[in-house]
């Protein structure tokens, strides 16, 4: 069954979260960029993240090759991180409407890295638009955050620990 993020972990994605997206090209060598935003699809079981049309050229080839994505999100204050798996449903122009979706990203992440010490202004200086929209499917979900249960596969709760 394919897995799918629960309320909770909704909200978290959607929070202002750092965006990390990893690719792989057909050499196998890692490319990395940072998305602008993210919506959860109905069900939770697809993302669609905005990447920026100035920094996601080559992961864009990636995506266009092998359809491969992994997205790390994590969160400032607390280090809480989890990653996604998934395959490229879909890769198009961002629309109008979407650019909100950005907008308030952005100020959730200057706010959050605010918390660290990064000025505002230069949150406010990276490239956010226009974008492009990729929709994934979700293959596979992991706890990322510090610590023993690093790299495991994210079971909700009540759910029967994988034998």
């Amino acid at each position: 069954m394919q897995p799918q993020l629960d309320p909770q972990l909704t909200e978290f994605f959607e929070s202002g979260v750092s965006l990390l997206v990893g690719t792989r090209d057909a050499r196998l060598l890692a490319e990395n960029t940072r998305a602008m935003g993210l919506r959860v699809e109905p069900g939770g079981r697809e993302i669609t993240l905005l990447l920026p049309v100035a920094t996601a050229e080559r992961t864009l080839a990636n995506l266009r090759d092998n359809g491969r994505v992994a997205v790390c999100t994590s969160r400032a204050e607390d280090h809480r991180s989890v990653q996604v798996k998934g395959a490229v449903i879909e890769i198009r122009a961002a629309m109008a409407s979407e650019r909100a979706i950005v907008e308030r990203y952005r100020k959730l992440i200057a706010a959050s890295w605010g918390f660290l010490g990064m000025p505002t202004n230069l949150t406010f200086e990276l490239s956010c638009w226009p974008c492009h929209a990729v929709k994934l499917g979700i293959e596979s979900i992991f706890e990322q955050t510090p610590g023993p249960g690093a790299g495991a596969p994210l079971r909700r709760p009540g759910a029967p620990a994988s034998s």
